[in-house]
């Protein structure tokens, strides 16, 4: 503990010596003598079983070699077997049965195998040297939970309890609210945004899954402590058997020497035996201890072993081979084999004379049917599966093969191959390639399906299951569905394996569980099948059902009941790998293992979820990898290019001892915490299933850890090794290590609901090395936390003290308040509370540790009283005097003087202040009774009431008290607050007892006496009767029933009579509450108080009641709060109303109210007020543009406009508005007139398009003319005329304002007048002008009747007024003359006017070429008329044809550049049409298409054209109703009637 507690953590390096948790058994006596070593103390201390003596010291390391210790190893003590047993128990032992059979075979004697004790001392040497280097126990320090020391700060705040927002006596949705102390602002708030204890960095255990690599060792040099978290499996090398596989001699050398070559390996099985298959067609078996048992087979030309099986009793083998050939082997007998099964070719198939495969065929899968030993079934990668019967019959073989799957090819594989065909080579398959192939193994306890000899087959495209007894029969079969195939390279990737019928729990010799009590125990599970197809994985349960059936006996005739056994398939579930699923085998019952490209997984079937996974890598090939990996016993062989493996899937208990074997205890504290509660990632093997079982057996485990972990941490020898000191001789801080030992102690204990080890043994080790500080700051935000409430009480005061040094009140108070109070020592928290003025502390002192409920209500009225003296003197004071007080002076007093509130709301509705817990029952009432009897007492009171003082109210000392003086105090402070308290209390049902010496009518009897007392401020009053009002009709069986109609009249006229507006609405709801249970007697004088204080809601139901319109009417016109969406609809309601009442006619009193709220109307909504005027009164409309006539003419505008305007113009001028359909027909005809120049004059650019709007019948067009002319709207005056069939009329028009406005532009060129914003206006009106004039030449040259002559004419009108007024323009400028004699550059403005000029020119020749038909005009006549017009002008013919040769290029570059425009857009269409064409054809590319229109079951021939399967309609045929259709993959399509009964159909495949 060299350095500062608080100081950065430095790497942990771990003890001198490394834990000794090796396979090495040599017992040392001086392990009681070295506390300090952590893997020796652990196991003295969690040992459940006795010490064993060694008889023999090895060097092996048990994860690079492969050495199992299994129980009859009783030469090996103290390696990974014995520590795992000390650490979890004997228990542990029955968990593991099946692997402890494995490993039995597999322990091996160094002394009898010479050259695998060499290669152990090879790797013992390397371990070794890794091993003197110090190992990096902790790669990060525990994150320390630390408490934030930033100052508060505190706001201004008068009012901290509640905001007139929230309060219950508004008129809007309360909240709650709490306010914390001086000191500790933000309590409650940062008790609930705390954030949880901070996991150590050692049991950051990653929720995903975790990587292990089988192609390095687990213990190789270098592994990170995060790789070596994250291994999941135990991976070990067959050295031994690497020698003889792997360690081959060159072929000379060979043939020199003698030794005959065994070949590469190619295939393995170990299903208690490691078998494995050459090349060269031999077979090596090696037991579990890694000896050669014997060599199998030794004729080359059988070929390379491609499949290989080991019957049930370990006695047999079968091998298939590359060129079809079969053998079977006696491992009594290998060198010749007992049978012998030679290929077959096509002809002698043909001849009937001989089944089997053909010449050439690769064998790919191979296996022995039940427990005979010359019963076998096998399958090629042809598709060709058969069933071998090799018997023999008088010493000579007499084999019996049955075809179960598949068709002979049309010519023989090896005639287009060739015998001289490698091994290697990769062949094009077949959709009828199988596979996977397997029979259903007999299991540990006989179950009826074994009787039926199953054989599961896996081709591409479907699933079979055959059985072969009683006789061969195909009980299931499955197709291949589109999802299972998304990719062209997942469609031959697939696998199988069964899971037999087994006893869970059971030894693992099978004869022995048949014999146990003489039957199959009740607890048997059913044969399961697991298969794959691309990443894909299903699985199904396969069980026996009997049925009976009746049976004829065919000799005597007679009819009995046979029962019948059925088999059937239950499709239990699926799931999907994220790559091709390469090979599947069985781990255990629960747990299957997939091996994919990149990893080697671990799926649970219970969930169907992935608990683990490791890294892998082969090469792509199913012949290759199918036959390299098996499990037997819950060991993994992997047998590799290179090496052969064994592993295991690590425990529970073996990730805990992962942790334990380097040292690092906090992991391995945090990783058995949770498996206790059931978060640990990866999988639970090794622990129970039963619940209570399951956390006995953790749960004591986790004790024991925390108790060897303390003891190692602070034993004398670990105290002072090398771990606390540096090699350069610098001290090392272990400051991190002690922190995260509490922290991982404080959350084990909390787990396990035991805190004894934590504040007993771990504290006093902490107290007893200094370093107490230490656990209790690491302690505390458990406590903080509400996670640990119960601490001793001098770990608290300790505690407590700690910040009180530091001057931490803040802290102080947190801790008070989170603790137990039966764990506080009152004095001390009592006087440190009332030093720091930590109120909310104290309350919880005194409520909970002195069930005092009144105490903290005497405390807080003395700061009331502070507080209000403070105040008065603030108000009576100057500024500049002395006796002035500052805000901040009383701020701290009055935060603390607001929690009465609080707290008064919390003990009167029975929870615990300021945790807000629920109180006891027993303390709720008591406490109740005590505070409604002392603050609504009539008089001043004593407190305590043996004892006490007196508690005085007044402001002044020695003032006169008034009755009920703690009501009037707490009124005085803030009657709003006050009130809100009451309100929240009223709703508890401790008031419903009227027994009792206070309940609501009680308090509601001293309020009103309290109201009816002088000296109230206006204020006070107010929220007094409001609260009175809202709680008489909320109650009315406890209040209403006894209160006087006088009381509840002057409540209503205290609503009423208040002046303050920011109340108006709170006394309005009130009120309203009120009038719901009580009619008042004197209506009159209350109406007009209802008036004089704006209940516009009260005053409307009054009048709405009584039919009173007028004054209806101005409640709804008068109420400022009422928005416009709701004003309108309800005045147009009650005129409405009004005029049925009054039988069809409005009153004449109601027509003159509306005309006198005309006003205030057009104020809120001109729009809404105009529809609402032409709706119901639309004589009124005279009157309202008389009174617009005073304002703006804008006003009569937007008024006219929401009479008249069109939807889009009403839309963007006064946004949402209700829909009007058309123009008001309403509207006088001089009003439309004047609507016309109001809109020339304010919205000009609009003019024709609100004409175009209004109905053309009630327009005087000649006025509209003049009036479009006075205001320069001439594209309105061209677009009139030729609106009324006057086309020559508006172009001379056009023609006339286009001379006009080019004088205007000369005359002011030549003056020099540059006035900007002028020019801009009259040069939109020349825009606007001849944009219209063009309009109106395109729309006359469209026109069908339109003769050449006309249409020419009118063209060459416009044309030529164009031209000639940019002729006039150019003119003008100095510039535009081609005979200047220097250039002049051209003024900004006079440079704008000929360039919009000549544009127009451009467009009105752009629009003449747009016409269809060149028929209507002819353009060269036109343009040699428009030069020779130009020409005969007073202006030089050079200006003239400059004009128009700049005019032609300006178009030709335009044409120019929408040519390419249209090129770009041509290739960008060309190419979306063709990728969508593209999709078409692969979508219409998808599905099964039949190959005929005919139903394959019927031979009816279906109707329609043959269509695709998505298209195809529902057949009829022989079927007598239409009916589903089913199209197979071959393409045979069937009605649903007629497909064959063991045809398995997805959904995907039906067609409606």
């Amino acid at each position: 503990m060299n350095g500062g507690q608080r100081a950065q953590t430095a790497p942990f390096n771990g003890p001198s010596s490394p834990p000794d948790f090796s396979d090495d058994g040599v017992e040392d006596d001086s392990h009681e003598d070295h506390g300090g070593d952590y893997s020796t103390r652990f196991d003295e201390l969690m040992s459940d079983a006795e010490n064993g003596t060694d008889e023999h010291n090895d060097d092996e390391d048990e994860e690079e070699a492969f050495f199992y210790n299994g129980v009859d190893a009783d030469h090996v003590e103290g390696g990974y077997k014995e520590q795992l047993r000390d650490v979890l128990g004997p228990e542990h032992e029955d968990d593991e049965l099946e692997e402890v059979e494995v490993e039995r075979s597999l322990v091996h004697d160094v002394e009898e195998n010479e050259k695998f004790a060499a290669s152990l001392d090879d790797e013992a040497r390397r371990t070794g040297s890794r091993s003197a280097s110090p190992e990096s126990h902790f790669a990060s320090s525990p994150p320390t939970i630390t408490v934030s020391h930033a100052p508060y700060a505190l706001l201004p705040m008068e009012r901290p309890f509640i905001h007139p927002a929230i309060s219950r006596l508004r008129s809007v949705t309360p909240q709650a609210s709490r306010t914390p102390s001086i000191g500790s602002f933000n309590t409650l708030i940062s008790l609930r945004d705390l954030p949880s204890v901070s996991q150590s960095h050692f049991s950051a255990l990653s929720r995903s899954s975790s990587t292990a690599n089988i192609h390095e060792s687990a213990a190789t040099a270098g592994t990170s402590h995060d790789q070596q978290h994250h291994d999941v499996f135990r991976w070990t090398r067959l050295k031994a058997v690497e020698d003889f596989i792997y360690g081959r001699q060159p072929s000379k050398a060979a043939a020199i020497l003698g030794t005959p070559s065994l070949g590469s390996p190619t295939v393995l099985t170990s299903n208690g035996l490691v078998c494995i298959g050459t090349d060269l067609g031999r077979i090596l078996v090696f037991d579990f201890k890694q000896n050669l048992r014997c060599v199998c087979g030794d004729d080359p030309r059988v070929g390379p072993v491609t499949a290989l099986a080991l019957s049930f009793d370990h006695t047999y083998i079968a091998t298939g081979h590359a060129t079809g050939h079969i053998q079977l082997f006696e491992l009594s007998r290998p060198k010749t084999s007992a049978r012998f099964v030679a290929p077959t070719s096509l002809a002698a198939v043909a001849a009937g004379t001989q089944e089997g495969h053909l010449l050439g065929s690769r064998i790919n899968s191979i296996g022995f049917v039940a427990g005979r030993h010359t019963a076998i079934v096998s399958a090629d990668e042809t598709g060709l599966a058969f069933y071998h019967s090799l018997g023999k019959v008088l010493f000579v073989e007499a084999s019996d093969v049955l075809r179960i799957l598949g068709k002979y090819p049309d010519e023989d594989p090896h005639e287009l191959l060739g015998h001289a065909m490698p091994f290697r080579k990769r062949r094009m398959r077949k959709a009828n390639t199988i596979l996977s192939m397997s029979p259903l193994p007999l299991g540990t306890s006989p179950h009826p399906t074994d009787a039926y000899n199953l054989i599961a087959l896996l081709t591409p495209v479907k699933l079979v299951i055959v059985g072969l007894k009683p006789s061969p029969k195909t009980w299931y079969r499955r197709h291949r569905e589109a999802d299972d195939e998304p990719r062209s390279s997942s469609r031959y990737k697939g696998s199988l394996a069964w899971f037999p019928s087994v006893i869970p729990g059971a030894p693992i010799d099978s004869h022995a569980a048949k014999k146990q009590n003489g039957s199959t125990p009740p607890a048997l599970t059913s044969p399961m099948l697991v298969y794959s197809w691309g990443n894909t994985v299903n699985l199904i349960r396969v069980s026996e059902t009997k049925v009976r059936q009746k049976s004829r006996n065919a000799r005597t005739g007679k009819v009995v009941d046979v029962e019948v056994g059925r088999i059937t398939f239950e499709e239990v579930g699926r799931w999907t790998t994220e790559t091709d699923v390469l090979v599947i085998q069985w781990l255990n019952v629960n747990q299957v293992i997939i091996l994919t490209s990149p990893t080697l997984e671990v799926y649970d079937i219970r969930g169907f979820s992935h608990t683990t996974n490791g890294s892998v890598s082969y090469a792509d090939a199913i012949t290759e990898v199918s036959h390299s990996l098996r499990v037997y016993k819950g060991k993994i062989f992997i047998l590799g290019q290179h090496e052969l493996k064994v592993g295991t899937l690590l425990t529970w208990a073996d990730r805990i001892l992962a942790f334990v074997e380097r040292g690092d205890f906090l992991s391995a504290i945090d990783l058995t915490r949770s498996y206790y509660v059931g978060e640990a990632p990866g999988n639970r093997n090794g622990l129970p299933e039963d619940q209570e079982e399951y956390r006995t057996m953790v749960g004591t485990k986790l004790h024991e850890l925390m108790v060897a972990s303390a003891r190692y941490a602070f034993s004398e020898e670990r105290l002072y090794d090398a771990t606390h000191v540096t090699p350069d001789g610098r001290g090392v801080d272990r400051t991190a290590l002690f922190e995260g030992l509490v922290v991982s102690c404080s959350r084990a204990c909390i787990t396990l609901d035991d805190f004894d080890l934590l504040f007993e043994e771990l504290y006093q080790h902490y107290e007893d090395n200094g370093i107490a500080g230490m656990f209790l700051l690491q302690l505390e935000p458990f406590v903080l936390d509400g996670q640990i409430r119960h601490v001793p009480p001098r770990i608290t005061q300790r505690l407590v003290a700690l910040h009180s040094e530091d001057n931490r009140p803040d802290l102080v108070e947190r801790v008070i308040w989170h603790i137990d109070p039966d764990c506080l020592d009152i004095n001390q928290a009592i006087t440190l509370c009332q030093h720091y003025n930590l109120y909310d502390a104290l309350i919880y002192v005194y409520t909970a540790a002195l069930k005092d409920y009144v105490l903290p209500v005497v405390e807080l009225f003395g700061l009331i009283r502070k507080v209000r003296r403070y105040r008065r003197a603030r108000s009576e004071a100057s500024p500049t005097s002395r006796m002035f007080v500052d805000v901040e002076t009383v701020e701290s007093d009055t935060v603390n003087a607001y929690k009465i509130f609080p707290y008064l709301a919390d003990v009167l509705t029975g929870l615990s202040y300021p945790s807000e817990e629920p109180l006891a029952e027993e303390d709720a009432i008591r406490a109740k009774d005590d505070v409604y009897k002392f603050l609504f007492f009539g008089r001043s009171n004593v407190w305590p009431l043996e004892g006490g003082k007196l508690i005085l109210t007044s402001d002044e000392e020695n003032g006169e008290e008034p009755t009920y003086p703690y009501t009037r105090l707490l009124l005085r402070f803030d009657a709003e607050s006050f009130l809100h308290t009451l309100d929240l209390a009223f709703e508890d049902s401790y008031l419903n007892d009227e027994s009792k010496g206070v309940n609501r009518l009680v308090i509601v009897k001293v309020l009103f006496e309290i109201l009816s007392t002088p000296g109230l401020s206006p204020s006070e009053a107010t929220f007094l009767n409001i609260f009175i009002a809202r709680n008489v009709p909320k109650y009315p069986q406890f209040i209403r029933d006894y209160m006087a109609p006088t009381e509840l009249q002057s409540i209503l006229i205290g609503l009423a009579d208040s002046s303050d507006e920011s109340t108006r609405e709170d006394r309005q709801l009130a009120a309203e509450y009120l009038l719901s249970t009580y009619t008042p007697h004197d209506g009159d004088h209350l109406l007009r108080l209802f008036e004089q204080a704006g209940f516009y809601r009260i005053l409307r139901t009054w009048h709405r009641q009584e039919r009173q319109w007028v004054p209806l009417l101005e409640t709804y016109v008068q109420d400022p709060d009422l928005p416009p969406a709701e004003l309108f609809p309800s005045v147009d309601n009650v005129i409405q109303v009004a005029s049925r009442s009054n039988k069809g006619t409005l009153p004449s009193e109601l027509l003159v109210a509306i005309q006198d709220s005309i006003s205030a109307l057009l104020r809120v909504s001109m729009p809404r007020t105009a529809f609402l005027v032409d709706r119901r009164v639309p004589n009124l409309h005279d009157r309202v543009m008389e009174m617009l006539a005073s304002g703006p003419a804008r006003d009569r505008f937007l008024y006219l406009r929401s009479l008249l305007g069109s939807p889009q113009k009403l839309e963007e001028e006064f946004g949402d508005i209700p829909h009007r359909d058309g123009p008001s027909s309403h509207v006088p005809p001089q009003h439309l007139q004047e609507y016309v120049s109001l809109l020339c004059e304010f919205d000009r650019p609009a003019v024709i398009h609100e004409l175009k709007y209004l109905p053309p019948d009630r327009l005087d067009w000649d006025r509209v003319q003049q009036t479009c002319e006075a205001h320069e709207a001439y594209d309105a005056v061209i677009w009139s005329l030729n609106h009324r069939n006057d086309p020559s009329a508006a172009l001379s028009k056009a023609e006339t304002y286009l001379q006009r406005i080019s004088s205007e532009f000369a005359r002011r060129f030549s003056t020099q007048e540059e006035e900007e914003d002028d020019i801009e206006q009259v040069l939109s009106s020349l825009q606007m002008v001849g944009t219209s004039a063009g309009s109106v030449c395109l729309e006359r040259s469209q026109a069908m009747f339109q003769s050449q002559e006309q249409a020419e004419d009118l063209w060459f009108k416009v044309l030529h007024s164009q031209i000639q007024s940019l002729h006039v323009i150019s003119i003008a400028c100095p510039t535009a003359t081609s005979n200047a004699p220097e250039p002049v550059q051209a003024a900004p403005q006079e440079k704008r006017v000929l360039e919009v000029l000549r544009s127009l020119v451009q467009n009105t020749f752009n629009s003449l070429l747009s016409i269809n038909s060149s028929k209507v005009v002819s353009f060269p006549r036109l343009f040699k008329r428009l030069v020779d017009s130009a020409t005969k002008g007073p202006a030089s013919q050079g200006a003239v044809y400059n004009e128009f040769r700049v005019i032609l290029s300006g178009m030709l570059d335009s044409y120019r550049s929408d040519g390419d425009m249209l090129v770009i857009t041509k290739h960008m269409i060309d190419y979306d049409v063709f990728v969508a064409i593209e999709s078409l054809a692969i979508e219409r590319s998808r599905g099964w298409a039949p190959s005929r229109s005919v139903c394959n079951g019927c031979g009816e021939r279906l109707p329609g054209e043959k269509r695709s399967a998505a298209t195809m309609p529902v057949g009829e045929g022989s079927c007598s109703r239409p009916s589903q259709m089913i199209v197979s993959r071959t393409g045979a399509i069937y009605h649903d009637r007629c497909s064959p009964p063991d045809f398995h159909v997805p959904s995907s495949a039906r067609v409606h």
